[in-house]
């Protein structure tokens, strides 16, 4: 898909994932709406390889015909391991590296207004380093009532995690502007906000302006790094970007302290 890219002048170098000696967790988290697997997959594949990421938040994974293999095969290509999610969570998807050992998950059905696209959470509680943190990939809907009402059952579905950090990241169908945008960052970090790096528009109408519409949210007390869409990113190209779906990735880099 030809869709323009903001290129940064200069891209500084993003974190690495490590674990420092007092447990503290630095970990990079990559949100990325996939449509369905139904653009160039090996693109997709490189993205995501390039990202090193420790935890990925996918949206509109394969939700029909054998969609567990799909989700399988996206996770090996991409030396990762399917966390939770998938159809059972009406296409959000969480995919995680060994670094994470996995304490539980719960996929959430959310209410189904009738006519509209069924909608859910793929959520997780994960140890990585010497911290807990919760983590939740959501698809909002594209009724503006709705969304607001969603991410409010997204920050309830966080307070009921009972760890000291939480992180979500989806496709929010609408930018910073919007009211549900609005409810989520009033809570939570909004990645970009707080440290942007990389480019910023997530998703291109054709031939109108980009717009921000998917985001990485982290509690109060995650020192954020840097995030933003990883171009300029060694391994990361306009090309793949642009082949792999229609949505660009947002790429985070997180501090988790200990204790």
């Amino acid at each position: 898909m030809d869709l323009p890219v903001d290129v940064p002048a200069a891209l500084p170098p993003l974190p690495c994932s490590r674990t420092e000696p007092d447990g503290s967790a630095v970990v990079r988290v990559l949100g990325y709406n996939v449509r369905s697997l139904r653009d160039d997959e090996e693109a997709l594949v490189r993205v995501i390889r390039a990202c090193a990421p420790d935890l990925v938040f996918i949206q509109e994974a394969p939700r029909f015909f054998r969609w567990r293999k799909h989700a399988a095969r996206l996770a090996s290509k991409t030396d990762l391991v399917v966390l939770s999610g998938g159809a059972t969570a009406a296409g959000p998807l969480l995919l995680c590296s060994l670094r994470a050992f996995v304490e539980r998950t719960q996929d959430v059905l959310l209410p189904l207004r009738p006519g509209e696209h069924r909608r859910g959470f793929a959520t997780a509680v994960v140890r990585i380093g010497g911290v807990r943190v919760g983590v939740l990939s959501a698809h909002l809907s594209l009724r503006a009532g709705e969304r607001y009402a969603q991410a409010g059952m997204l920050l309830e579905r966080l307070a009921g995690m009972d760890v000291p950090y939480v992180v979500a990241a989806g496709d929010i169908n609408e930018g910073p502007e919007g009211s549900a945008f609005r409810r989520l960052a009033g809570e939570l970090q909004d990645c970009w906000a707080v440290a942007p790096w990389g480019g910023e528009h997530t998703w291109v109408r054709a031939g109108g302006p980009g717009r921000r519409i998917d985001a990485v949210f982290a509690s109060r007390g995650v020192e954020v790094l840097g995030g933003g869409v990883p171009v300029g990113l060694p391994g990361v190209s306009v090309a793949d970007l642009r082949a792999a779906t229609d949505h660009y990735p947002v790429l985070a880099a997180l501090r988790l302290p200990a204790g």
